[in-house]
């Protein structure tokens, strides 16, 4: 099975900096194979015969903390998981200059449609369209400071999600493929 390992809080903000080369030795270590890491903010790209995705979480986990010393969540998601959220994000939205676009992955205890009535995307303002497993945000770079999506900063939601911009979970989609 092909996986992409989301990790939550690296290398953000001058906090919990770790290097892909260790990362992905982390991974190594722990009986992956086919490990490949996608810019630094810990996105890892592995195949595994691991069938119990829980018990594969949990060594990562274990791994990513012997081997780096920082805690933080990972979300799993495989390449059908990942392609059923790209798939639903407009070929018009992107992270540019004019527009801001991330993907909110989420945990399975706050996976849920009404994920959308607790953000509350604001109409006029900016667009958020969910897919079991995430929350696709648009907003237009001068209405960015308007957005909702920065109100969950500190909250007990955002404990609960990693973000991931729009062009960088189209990336990873096309590596795991390959």
């Amino acid at each position: 099975m092909r996986y992409v390992a989301l990790l939550r809080g690296l290398n953000v903000g001058g906090a919990n900096k770790v290097s892909m080369a260790k990362l992905k030795s982390a991974f190594e270590g722990a009986g992956v194979t086919e490990v490949r890491t996608y810019i630094n903010s810990g996105n890892v790209i592995f195949s595994t015969n691991i069938e119990d995705r829980g018990s594969l979480t949990a060594t990562l986990l274990e791994a990513t903390r012997a081997h780096t010393g920082v805690e933080t969540d990972i979300q799993l998601r495989d390449v059908d998981e990942l392609a059923a959220i790209v798939e639903v994000i407009p070929d018009h939205w992107n992270n540019d200059d004019s527009m801001k676009c991330d993907v909110v992955f989420l945990q399975p205890d706050v996976d849920r449609p009404g994920i959308l009535e607790d953000l509350g995307p604001r109409p006029g303002i900016e667009d958020a369209l969910y897919v079991p497993g995430a929350v696709v945000w648009r907003v237009n770079r001068t209405d960015a400071t308007r957005s909702r999506l920065t109100r969950i900063v500190g909250t007990p939601l955002y404990a609960r999600v990693t973000v991931r911009n729009c062009n960088t979970a189209r990336r990873l989609l096309e590596l795991m493929r390959k």
